[in-house]
C-alpha cells in the first residue's frame, strides 16, 4: 500500500497524540477525540486490505498505533460474519467508531446477587460512534449485525488494551481475567504519509 494512503491515520494519531499532550479530563478527551475519530470513519480507503481480512473462526483485533506512552492505543477490530464477544469489561474510556458494516452492542450490568442483565441493543451503522467511559458503562457484549459479510470498527482506547488487564464477565462463576494482545504481527508504517 502507498503510504499516502494512510495520511488520514498519521493525521488521526499526531491529532490526538496532541490531544492526550494536552488534556487529561476523561470527559473532554471523549468529546474532543470522537470529532477526531468521526473525521478518520469518514473515509475507509486508509485501511490496508492485510488489515481488514476477517479470520474464519474468531474476530480480530489489529494494532494500528500505540501511543509510546501507553495514553492511547488504536486498533482496527475486524468481525467476520456472525462473530461476536462475550460479555467483557474495558477498565478504561474508549471510543469506537463503525468503518464498514455494521455493529450491534449490548450494555451488560452486574446485579448485586452476581447475576448480568442484558441492557440495551443499538446497532452503529459506518459513521456511528459508542463512547466507553465509567459514566457511559464500560461492560458490554459486541458482535457484527451481519451473517453474510464483514464489519470493521476502529478503537481507541486509554491505554495499551492489548496488554491490559480485563475481564470476561459471568453469570455462572467468577469473571475470567485476559489479555487480548493483537492479532497482527506487523503495523501500518504511516510516517512516510505525507
Amino acid at each position: 500500500m502507498n503510504s499516502d494512503a494512510l495520511k488520514p491515520l498519521k493525521a488521526f494519531v499526531v491529532a490526538f497524540t496532541h490531544l492526550v499532550d494536552c488534556e487529561s479530563d476523561e470527559r473532554l478527551i471523549l468529546e474532543r477525540g470522537t470529532i477526531l475519530l468521526r473525521e478518520l470513519i469518514s473515509d475507509d480507503g486508509w485501511l490496508p486490505a492485510a488489515l481488514a481480512e476477517p479470520h474464519p473462526d474468531h474476530y480480530l483485533q489489529n494494532l494500528l498505533h500505540c501511543d509510546v506512552h501507553e495514553r492511547f492505543s488504536v486498533v482496527a477490530s475486524v468481525w467476520g460474519p456472525g462473530q461476536g464477544t462475550p460479555p467483557h469489561s474495558h477498565g478504561i474510556w474508549g471510543l469506537v467508531g463503525v468503518l464498514r458494516g455494521a455493529e450491534v452492542v449490548r450494555s451488560v450490568t452486574r446485579e448485586s446477587d452476581g447475576g448480568l442483565t442484558l441492557g440495551s441493543v443499538r446497532t452503529l451503522r459506518p459513521g456511528d460512534i459508542d463512547v466507553i467511559s465509567q459514566a457511559a458503562g464500560n461492560t458490554h457484549l459486541v458482535s457484527n449485525a451481519h451473517d453474510d459479510r464483514t464489519s470493521i470498527s476502529i478503537h481507541v482506547y486509554g491505554n495499551n488494551i492489548g496488554l491490559a488487564r480485563r475481564a470476561i464477565l459471568r453469570s455462572d462463576g467468577p469473571d475470567e481475567p485476559f489479555l487480548s494482545g493483537y492479532s497482527n504481527a506487523t503495523l501500518p508504517n504511516f510516517w512516510l504519509a505525507r
